[in-house]
């Protein structure tokens, strides 16, 4: 029998954390995280966990060791005879090695998985996937919330009229669509061929963008090429304010200069990841989803419905 649930942070995103406990009304757990002089984890829960239902909000983003953290964590928890262990994953990394697309790969989603699941975790909550299939690589319970229920609020504050949304690839169309439907807007894809190694991609716009406003919707963005390539285009075709959304702003590489230097006009993300990048950039601002986790959180302790709040990327 449960006595009650408690959250805890790894390093990852103790920012997020915080917000989510604020939001539940509660203290964010005390858990000691320590490495010893050759870089090896080491955690110790700081109060008794046993009975209690866990929650552990930790992304799995690099580096390694945050996914690391997220298997001791577990492991710690359950060695700690807690009543149910959850991981709360805002963004789950690897989610882009799904299937085995070249010879001799790993499909690291599946490994992951794997992992999690071993260590110990009875179920897991995290927000946007990139590949939704990965859902099935658990034989655990899978809570999958999207960003969308947050961004459409901040959104509707904004004037959007002559509405376009884009998928900046083949594989966003469902997610643009879903923005698109509610937004009653018209769907614009970007096809990017590349026909053979060593040649530059041919880009197709398949939908008219000329004379429109344009909201480019991605789950995340990394090195930030795909998407600042997309804007170019656009306004090469014609599009008129250029908007951007996306769940997870990975940002490596040179991503900021790039977004710093194209003519986008704003992008909204989350803060599923850290996002001290974003203090670097003047046209992005940060939407929290701390209220979409401690409501699933909640619901969660509750054994109550998660799907019928947040699952809102049908489209």
């Amino acid at each position: 029998m449960s006595k009650g649930f408690k959250v805890f942070s790894g390093n990852s995103n103790k920012a997020l954390a915080e917000k989510i406990c604020r939001e539940i009304g509660i203290k964010l757990g005390r858990c000691d995280i320590k490495r010893f002089s050759d870089g090896e984890i080491w955690v110790k829960y700081a109060e008794n966990i046993r009975g209690s239902d866990v929650f552990i909000v930790q992304s799995t983003n690099t580096p390694a060791d945050n996914l690391i953290e997220l298997l001791i964590m577990i492991d710690a928890a359950r060695r700690s005879s807690a009543n149910k262990i959850t991981a709360v994953i805002p963004y789950f990394g690897y989610a882009r090695q799904d299937r085995k697309d070249q010879p001799r790969v790993s499909i690291t989603a599946k490994l992951v998985a794997n992992l999690i699941t071993v260590a110990g975790a009875d179920r897991i909550i995290t927000m946007d996937l990139h590949a939704g299939q990965v859902q099935g690589f658990f034989d655990i319970p899978f809570d999958h919330l999207y960003a969308s229920a947050i961004f459409l609020k901040t959104l509707n504050r904004n004037e959007f009229h002559n509405l376009a949304v884009v998928s900046p690839d083949v594989g966003g169309i469902k997610l643009a669509r879903a923005y698109a439907k509610r937004m009653n807007a018209e769907l614009v894809v970007i096809d990017k061929r590349r026909p053979q190694a060593n040649v530059s991609e041919l880009i197709n716009v398949i939908g008219d963008v000329k004379g429109k406003n344009v909201l480019i919707v991605d789950d995340l963005i990394d090195t930030a090429g795909t998407f600042t390539q997309a804007v170019k285009v656009l306004k090469d075709k014609g599009a008129q304010k250029i908007r951007g959304i996306c769940s997870h702003a990975v940002f490596s590489g040179n991503s900021v200069e790039l977004i710093n230097n194209s003519p986008l006009e704003h992008l909204y993300v989350t803060d599923t990841i850290d996002c001290s990048k974003t203090k670097l950039m003047k046209k992005v601002s940060v939407v929290s989803v701390a209220p979409i986790f401690a409501e699933a959180i909640i619901r969660t302790n509750k054994n109550l419905s998660i799907s019928s709040l947040f699952d809102t990327d049908k489209g």
